[in-house]
């Protein structure tokens, strides 16, 4: 493994040992309640399951990349996909056997670097990644979604949900904006000691630098614009309020002209199809 997804392991390892296997359990065990609820709120299941993708998923084989705590990996699941889940961390792994157990599931949990494993050509109708791309160097990227192309099925459809950065300008305004988990960039100590622990490369996640790499390998791509507005959730006090805001944000959004979403988007649904090597 390389030294990025040896830093992101021992990161997650530890981030993923603080999950709450029962929690995992009663969201699946109540997974259409929970995704309901999700999709309309929370911006990574809103995104990833837009244009009803919810429904598309039964009989199909599907491979997530990057399955972290292992929830989507187990609703993708129980939506009537046949789901192999990979992640470095192998406590994800251990999180989505026990699940399985619990619930009746039977999602795939594997251990490692995809790049490294072996998979027969054209056998995923979907390839997903919840929040994924963006944890890879450049040069690991390149490699992942050539193997991504490799894998999917001629009619297949690669779905990655990823953070946008479309403008200089707003994302320096971020950076001086403390929020928790991040401090401001004007406590240039504080904010060094983080990035410093930021398991993340320095790179480039822009919608234009996702359409160019996916055309590399894909013939169709599609880029949807994320969270114009809701954004500013980050700055109202979790709650109740909150949760409708986002609501309500993502409800209107739709109606934004295409030139704010993409300039002002927190997040991006990146749709990848008719691999072309």
């Amino acid at each position: 493994m390389g030294n990025n997804i040896l830093t992101n392991k021992e990161h997650y390892d530890s981030l993923y040992s603080k999950t709450q296997v029962q929690t995992v359990v009663d969201k699946a065990q109540s997974f259409e309640e929970f995704l309901d609820d999700a999709i309309q709120t929370d911006t990574s299941w809103h995104g990833l399951y837009a244009g009803n993708s919810r429904n598309r998923l039964k009989g199909k084989r599907i491979l997530e990349l990057g399955s972290g705590d292992g929830l989507n990996a187990i609703i993708m699941c129980l939506l009537g996909g046949d789901v192999t889940a990979i992640d470095i961390s192998e406590v994800t792994e251990k999180i989505i056997k026990e699940v399985n157990r619990q619930v009746g599931t039977s999602v795939e949990a594997l251990t490692g670097d995809f790049c490294l494993m072996e998979f027969k050509s054209e056998s995923f109708d979907f390839i997903i990644g919840k929040a994924f791309l963006h944890h890879l160097t450049h040069e690991l990227e390149f490699e992942y979604l050539k193997k991504v192309a490799k894998l999917l099925k001629r009619e297949g459809e690669a779905r990655f949900f990823e953070p946008a950065m479309n403008s200089k300008i707003l994302d320096f305004i971020r950076w001086l904006i403390p929020v928790p988990g991040r401090p401001s960039l004007l406590n240039k100590r504080a904010f060094k000691e983080w990035k410093d622990n930021d398991p993340h490369p320095e790179r480039d996640n822009s919608s234009q630098h996702y359409e160019k790499v996916g055309k590399l390998y894909f013939e169709e791509v599609q880029i949807a614009f994320i969270g114009s507005i809701e954004r500013i959730c980050r700055l109202i006090p979790a709650g109740k309020f909150n949760r409708r805001f986002r609501r309500w944000a993502h409800r209107i959004e739709t109606r934004l002209p295409n030139w704010f979403r993409y300039l002002a988007a927190r997040s991006q649904l990146i749709i990848f199809r008719a691999a072309h090597i």
